[in-house]
């Protein structure tokens, strides 16, 4: 169970860089590894990127995935994860013409991230992400 919650969570952030990278994508991939907040959040932060023309390329990096807790009792069961994302790679750019978009020097790009995964009747997904504001 551990396994396959820290397998989905790897999915997940395969399907997020691919869909903000296609700007015309859909979450048809996504909604395999993400429901509820989750997918509310990446489906909203990933139109309004889209929308200002812009799409993001280049790798995330999922690294030091945990499991921190679980509730197995509970219905849904639970998971919950830490791991480190390092996006310093990914990179907004103008979807038309590939130029970087300037970001802030000081922005945080590998940051602690605590995760709650799910197991609905379709299987494991990733319901919450939040990021903790702390290097890693």
């Amino acid at each position: 169970m551990k396994k396959t919650a820290l397998e989905v969570y790897q999915g997940y952030w395969r399907e997020m860089q691919a869909y903000y990278a296609d700007r015309d994508g859909t979450t048809e991939g996504l909604k395999g590894y993400a429901a509820s907040e989750a997918l509310a959040s990446a489906e909203n932060d990933a139109e309004y990127a889209h929308g200002r023309g812009r799409i993001y390329i280049g790798p995330i990096v999922v690294s030091e995935s945990t499991v921190t807790g679980t509730d197995l009792a509970s219905k849904p069961p639970k998971v919950m994860l830490s791991s480190c994302l390092d996006v310093s790679r990914w990179q907004p750019v103008i979807a038309d013409t590939r130029k970087p978009v300037k970001l802030p020097t000081n922005r945080l790009t590998k940051y602690l991230i605590a995760s709650t995964l799910e197991k609905w009747p379709q299987g494991w997904r990733v319901v919450r992400d939040e990021p903790q504001d702390k290097r890693c």
